[in-house]
């Protein structure tokens, strides 16, 4: 029998949870951290906030992307976890701006 190859996790993350004031919360930040823990993740600080409604460019505002890229250098982390659906466009912007996944 032949088994996929899996990532042992461990990567340290920082979890970021957005409320948008024009959705209904389904998502719940507990439930976020548990997941991310039963994956892996070392949790190095969770990003909240709120927002009328999703940035075209990086869901979150660009100066909420800039406090996370500082939180990123400044914490070593190796991803960024959103607690939220993003488009291709969105995850390669906000991987270019905080230099990592």
């Amino acid at each position: 029998m032949e088994f996929f190859e899996r990532h042992q996790g461990g990567e340290k993350a920082i979890l970021v949870h957005l409320e948008l004031k024009q959705y209904s919360q389904d998502e719940d930040l507990s439930e976020f951290q548990l997941l991310a823990l039963s994956a892996g993740a070392q949790i190095l600080t969770v990003v909240t906030g709120s927002r009328q409604k999703p940035d075209a460019k990086f869901y979150a505002g660009s100066g909420k992307v800039e406090e996370i890229a500082q939180l990123v250098q400044e914490l070593g982390a190796d991803l960024v976890l959103f607690n939220h659906s993003l488009t291709p466009a969105q995850e390669r912007n906000l991987e270019r701006a905080c230099q990592c996944r």
